[in-house]
């Protein structure tokens, strides 16, 4: 919110501290929303993809701010958006990363918005079947997403007033986080693939490789991308971490 706030990208009159009224910790397979990502990365109950990916999401300062709630809700990392092109996600009729530097942009889902969804988090928890609570109704994390649409720019399926309370994460038999990054730690992902398996079935949830995190069901999913000429390796990315992904299962 900080970065979004001093770039213009959003307005307040006031900030409203909430973590009086959002859960933190963990209870078994529920996991508070207001709980840090630090607090996650080291808990030993939580499934390994979910610890992974907390682990390898920013900075140690940063993880031990940010919330699981937080993290499910960052806005994108897309700089044609934050640098406030006129671009379709503003309101606009246009991606500007079709014809411009898209070298981070997304593989899938990419009709009208080119933006790639940064959530390391988020991923893993669509690979768990994780799902959430408002405070007005339940939802699978995957329905927390959509893509944008003329009628509906965001990507967020949430009202405006609405606060994730806490999230339910069934416990897999044995789950992964892996992830593709330009520095080693401390950075986005251009590809992450996690990974978990279920009663001898295998979900698998993709971060930075469409404007929402992607759910696929099998490596022969993957055969469905669109990508960009400058985006290509990013597929082959992809292609690699899910067969590593699926043997760090057997």
């Amino acid at each position: 919110m900080v970065p979004l706030l001093r770039d213009g990208l959003l307005h307040a009159e006031r900030l409203v501290d909430i973590r009086s009224v959002v859960p933190r910790g963990v209870d078994g397979t529920t996991i508070g929303a207001g709980t840090t990502l630090a607090e996650l990365e080291v808990d030993p109950e939580i499934p390994e993809a979910l610890r992974e990916a907390c682990r390898l999401a920013a900075s140690p300062q940063l993880r031990s701010m940010g919330t699981i709630g937080g993290n499910l809700l960052q806005a994108t990392r897309c700089w044609y958006w934050r640098l406030k092109f006129p671009c379709y996600l503003h309101g606009g009729d246009h991606c500007h990363a079709r014809e411009g530097e898209h070298r981070e942009h997304a593989i899938f889902g990419n009709e009208r918005c080119m933006s790639a969804h940064p959530s390391d988090v988020a991923a893993a928890l669509l690979a768990l079947g994780a799902r959430v609570r408002t405070d007005r109704r339940e939802l699978d994390v995957a329905e927390l997403y959509r893509l944008p649409t003329d009628d509906d720019r965001d990507v967020v399926a949430l009202a405006r007033d609405e606060l994730i309370l806490s999230l339910d994460v069934p416990t897999p038999e044995a789950s992964v986080y892996l992830k593709a990054m330009d520095r080693r730690r401390w950075a986005f992902p251009l590809v992450g693939v996690a990974a978990a398996r279920t009663g001898g079935g295998v979900r698998f949830g993709l971060a930075g490789v469409a404007p929402i995190p992607w759910a696929i069901r099998s490596p022969d999913d993957l055969d469905a991308a669109t990508p960009l000429p400058a985006t290509e390796y990013k597929l082959r990315i992809a292609r690699a971490l899910v067969e590593r992904a699926f043997a760090r299962l057997q």
